[in-house]
């Protein structure tokens, strides 16, 4: 038992730096004086998830091995890296799941791994774990796996049958990034088992909206590499019932905000993803093909969770983000803000008479909010009262809204006024004058 905890903290803590859990690389509130405690999220191999109804859910998150045979360069794992290497035998990982599971620590598995060997034989390993615990254990908690970027099309389809969602990391947002930090993949081998997924999915009865949209990464012959082995009857099991999902790192290559959220638009659009996770670049190796070391840009993946947020809930398009030849979100201000703020002369809007499109695109309304607005106009008037029971944040929305043609107090109709009270920054000194804006109130 001793050695098995010994390999879950050396392959738990190798598993944080993935994104797809909202706790990964959280150091908790512990102290020297006294660690862990209740609810601590630092221990090796537990994070937290939450569902589509909003539950947390905590997960066993932990790698198979972290033998690798790649060398990626913002990788802790890559080979060349002097580090314990270690690997779970298939039983020891099932056996370790289904204790904790039993003890109520977790309420499913989050699967990687590092490639050992070749992909075949790694994702022939991941599929031995999750088959072992549904078809064997009984275990029906929730199972995401990570899918190995050149595995079969076999084994990736015969995966999703016993996973709730799998996902396959794309890592960097251009094909020239992961040719410098991650010279032994390649956009194929990482889009490839993406359609496959996606395919099976829409196979298995799911559908997608027709679409315009095609991402520029795509690789022509991605299809054909990953041919779809047969589709399921409909007494089958749900092929990846929760969808599949994707993450990028930002900061360890050059590319802009603009870029990296037009390829996750064509992304959700062209595969149908769930969700692209955003990892703020965590400098973890000494090369010379990344940046140097620095605070890891949180403000800036938070922005983009921002704008990520937008296009899936509140019908904005990616260009629309970015104004000019501007390439990368604000820092002092939400995009949504932002986005508001450049197109002022839209503004106010009447609460009593914007439809739902133009609701979602007021600062300070969210998805539930605008929809509870339509409920209550339905039912009779509409004040300043109401809205702020249908969860309108005030402190923003009121300077984009009237109510019956009546402002909720007085604002300013500059632009830059009103910037500097959404951002609590200094008054600009506009060009002639020795002093700083006055505010009209």
């Amino acid at each position: 038992m001793k050695d098995i905890a010994w390999k879950l903290s050396i392959l738990g803590d190798a598993a944080k730096y993935d994104a797809s859990c909202a706790s990964s690389g959280s150091t908790g509130r512990g102290t020297a004086a006294a660690p862990g405690g209740v609810g601590s999220a630092a221990p090796s191999g537990i994070c937290h998830a939450w569902g589509t109804d909003g539950r947390c859910i905590s997960l066993l998150k932990v790698l198979l091995t972290n033998v690798c045979v790649y060398d990626c360069a913002y990788c802790i794992n890559r080979r060349s890296n002097d580090v314990p290497r270690v690997s779970f035998s298939v039983t020891e990982l099932v056996d370790l799941t289904i204790g904790f599971y039993r003890r109520n620590y977790i309420e499913g598995l989050f699967l990687s791994s590092g490639i050992a060997g070749d992909p075949d034989h790694t994702m022939a390993r991941m599929l031995a774990v999750v088959k072992n615990l549904r078809s064997e254990r009984g275990f029906n908690g929730y199972i995401h796996v990570k899918a190995i970027p050149g595995a079969s099309a076999r084994l990736i389809q015969e995966t999703g049958y016993y996973a709730d969602r799998m996902s396959v990391n794309i890592e960097l947002p251009s094909e020239e990034s992961l040719r410098i930090l991650a010279p032994e993949k390649s956009r194929s081998s990482v889009l490839g088992p993406m359609a496959l997924m996606d395919d099976l999915s829409l196979s298995g009865g799911g559908k997608r909206l027709p679409s315009p949209y095609r991402i520029d990464e795509r690789a022509p012959d991605m299809v054909r590499d990953y041919p779809v082995p047969y589709r399921p009857s409909r007494s089958a099991h749900p092929f990846i019932p929760a969808g599949q999902s994707t993450q990028m790192i930002v900061g360890a290559s050059p590319e802009s905000d603009s870029r990296i959220i037009r390829l996750a638009e064509g992304l959700y659009r062209r595969f149908g993803l769930k969700r692209v996770y955003y990892s703020a670049y965590i400098p973890v190796n000494c090369d010379p093909r990344l940046p140097g070391a620095g605070k890891p840009p949180l403000k800036r993946e938070h922005r983009l969770y921002q704008a990520d947020w937008l296009l899936r809930f509140y019908r904005f398009r990616a260009e629309e983000l970015f104004s000019g030849d501007r390439g990368n979100l604000e820092e002092d201000l939400d995009p949504k803000t932002a986005w508001a703020l450049a197109n002022y002369g839209l503004y106010p809007v009447d609460m009593r008479k914007a439809d739902y499109d133009t609701l979602l695109r007021v600062p300070g309304i969210g998805v539930i909010s605008a929809r509870r607005i339509m409920d209550a106009r339905r039912a009779g008037g509409l004040n300043f009262d109401a809205l702020k029971k249908t969860g309108v944040v005030m402190k923003r929305a009121k300077f984009f809204i009237t109510c019956g043609g009546r402002a909720y107090e007085p604002f300013p109709d500059n632009p830059l006024v009103l910037r500097n009270l959404l951002t609590d920054a200094p008054l600009p000194t506009l060009p002639g004058r020795s002093s700083q804006l006055e505010l009209p109130f």
